[in-house]
């Protein structure tokens, strides 16, 4: 059940980067200032901002950065003219695709997003023609070499289902563990109780089910995620792409 989100697919990478680290600071930054505008700069009240935090974190996003991106919203400065943005689409082989953005123009970004889908074997799609074969959930990342007391997959794999985890999926050798949304901080909680030690946090569009394509369609369609991705208002891409 992983996979999906092209963003957590880069983080599990090893190797990114600078002009990449850049860009996806700058691009986590939009995330705090968003989530700021729409409920405030207290992340113990607002839980769309704790959840941006978590997975700037994630990205290791200096503190700084991350301090910096609230007061300059809390000011004013930065997110006023801000609004996000999703564009349904079918990219190559037919698959689901969801395009998360921040964009100060969405006309431009819409025509960006439409422009990059026809050179790309895709085409944007009709509202609610694509998202509803996906589902919200919960996500967060774990890595055992990274644990003090747990190094056994099945032992990590068991105490994260015995936390409430409803699914678990090994990325290489990291483990993403999915949970209802609601029960997402929750979960991570129990996990810390346990001494484990969170990579990250994030709320997830996940495929109901997934489409088997053949070696050049993926490739495709990797390419494609690869060149939206590089777009500046795009912040996450999802699909149904079974890896």
């Amino acid at each position: 059940m992983s996979g999906h989100s092209h963003a957590r697919t880069i983080k599990h990478q090893k190797d990114i980067t600078d002009q990449k680290r850049g860009q996806i600071f700058s691009k986590m930054a939009r995330v705090i200032s968003i989530a700021v505008k729409d409920g405030g700069p207290n992340p113990e009240t607002n839980t769309k901002l704790k959840v941006a935090i978590e997975q700037a974190k994630g990205f290791n996003l200096p503190k700084e950065n991350i301090e910096r991106a609230i007061k300059q919203a809390t000011g004013g400065e930065e997110g006023t003219n801000l609004t996000e943005v999703v564009f349904e689409a079918f990219g190559p082989g037919g698959i689901a695709i969801i395009v998360e953005g921040i964009t100060d123009n969405k006309n431009r970004t819409l025509g960006e997003i439409k422009q990059i889908l026809n050179q790309n074997q895709g085409k944007l799609a009709g509202e609610g023609s694509v998202k509803w074969l996906f589902e919200k959930r919960g996500a967060i990342t774990v890595k055992p070499d990274e644990q003090p007391k747990i190094k056994n997959k099945d032992d990590l794999e068991l105490t994260a289902i015995e936390a409430g985890a409803e699914d678990v999926y090994w990325y290489d050798n990291t483990l993403d563990v999915y949970t209802n949304p609601k029960d997402l901080d929750a979960v991570k909680k129990k996990l810390e109780e346990k001494e484990i030690k969170i990579d990250a946090t994030s709320l997830d569009l996940m495929p109901k089910e997934e489409i088997s394509v053949d070696k050049k369609t993926k490739e495709a369609c990797q390419k494609l995620f690869e060149i939206l991705d590089e777009n500046d208002a795009v912040q996450e891409i999802y699909s149904n792409l079974k890896l």
